[in-house]
């Protein structure tokens, strides 16, 4: 292995707090009247639906298409809150560093991958890179790569491509350090590169750490 490449949301870093429970607090100062556990039931309902369309859409995507995909989720949400200030207070809240948590091994697993190319690699858009910036812990990441900016989303064939072209690294050179065993688990293989699952390889990040046989 010459590079470790991670996956962003819930691999590094976790939104704080959970997503039901922000999406819940917002939609209410904007006229919603749903609760936490509705809200949560209709996000990932409306997560599924946008899934889907970038399946179909052989997983193409762009900076117009995620802003798209987020107002659709918002309004499939929210009925009955005020849909453009509440959209844009989501869409703000996660653009900030602190409504974010890094892991808790992620400094020092990033620290200890010091003779290796060190990348994370997201389905996100142009807000991750503020995200990162803004945190400290992840100082040690040399290069983003984001979804929105590629063009496509994992787990398409053509983002790890990507991956490759960017690091100038062999796909069988790539360790790849996900969360989901479709996107990052199945998308990782097909490309050719080893991967590791939090939840079935591991069961916390920092397990990585001194596992010497994942890096050989």
């Amino acid at each position: 292995m010459r590079a470790v490449v991670f996956d962003a949301v819930g691999t590094l870093i976790h939104p704080q707090p959970k997503v039901a429970q922000v999406y819940a607090a917002i939609g209410r100062r904007h006229g919603s009247l749903l609760d936490d556990a509705a809200v949560a039931r209709r996000f990932k309902a409306a997560f599924q639906r946008q899934d889907e369309i970038d399946r179909n859409n052989r997983w193409t995507t762009s900076e117009e298409r995620e802003q798209r995909r987020w107002r659709e989720i918002v309004a499939d949400v929210f009925d009955d809150a005020a849909f453009e200030p509440c959209f844009n207070e989501l869409y703000a809240h996660f653009a900030r560093p602190d409504a974010w948590r890094v892991d808790e091994a992620a400094a020092s697993l990033i620290e200890s991958l010091s003779g290796f190319v060190v990348a994370m690699a997201s389905n996100f858009d142009e807000r991750l890179h503020g995200i990162v910036a803004g945190l400290p812990e992840l100082s040690g990441i040399q290069h983003v790569i984001v979804s929105s900016e590629v063009g496509w989303r994992k787990p398409g064939r053509e983002f790890f491509r990507t991956l490759e072209t960017r690091l100038g690294i062999a796909a069988a050179e790539i360790l790849f350090v996900g969360d989901d065993p479709l996107n990052d688990g199945e998308g990782a293989a097909q490309a050719g590169m080893r991967s590791v699952l939090l939840g079935r390889d591991v069961q916390h990040l920092g397990e990585i750490i001194g596992s010497a046989s994942l890096l050989e």
